[in-house]
């Protein structure tokens, strides 16, 4: 009988978690962030967060945002993970981050060509959208590689050509640039599924 393969230690959450990161000069800092989840499964339960900064260097302005149906679980990923996410680590603008409610999520396209998701709050709806996408690929870091240095991380990546945000149907600035994962060239702007945090 083969082994399997195990990843020791304790499931802490699993679901989506999709992100774009866009910059206007290459060289200069992240000018938006967005990090979405769908949570299947968390010590907080289910739910949604749209954790968005227009304005990632300032500290309480007011684009800078976390929509969610679960503010306990929104912030227990912000606490325990995007803030150590490598665009996010020390952030002004997510430390001031503003909580609230949204109405509605809803899913448009197919992860093979063009996918977005729609985040509708009062007074606020934000389309976040990948396009060129790429193969799926399969990978696990361990946790010295993990954003958070403390998890095992078992995923699938989907990188893509191209990626936007809309809130109220205004285009961010921004475009994202290139990099690798796991030996694949994509962008800082992905599609993550089936993503598994394991506190090691």
């Amino acid at each position: 009988m083969a082994e399997p393969i195990s990843f020791p230690g304790q499931v802490e959450w699993s679901g989506e978690n999709p992100g774009i990161s866009l910059k206007t000069d290459p060289d200069g800092p992240f000018t938006t962030l967005a990090s979405f989840f769908r949570v299947v499964l968390s010590p907080h339960g289910r739910g949604h967060a749209l954790v968005l900064l227009q304005s990632p260097g300032e500290a309480d302005a007011p684009g800078n945002v976390c929509l969610t149906d679960n503010e306990p679980l929104a912030r227990y990923l912000v606490a325990g993970f995007v803030s150590s996410f490598g665009a996010w680590r020390g952030l002004p603008g997510l430390a001031g981050l503003r909580y609230a409610p949204l109405d509605s999520v809803a899913t448009e396209g197919d992860a093979g060509s063009t996918y977005s998701e729609v985040v509708k709050a009062p007074g606020m709806e934000v389309t976040l959208t990948w396009a060129g996408l790429g193969a799926p690929f399969c990978f696990a870091l361990a946790p010295e590689h993990s954003a958070t240095g403390r998890h095992h991380m078992p995923s699938l990546f989907v990188g893509c050509e191209s990626a936007g945000i809309t809130v109220n149907g205004r285009a961010l600035p921004g475009k994202p640039l290139p990099r690798v994962v796991a030996g694949h060239a994509i962008s800082t702007a992905m599609l993550a599924f089936s993503e598994t945090w394991i506190r090691a």
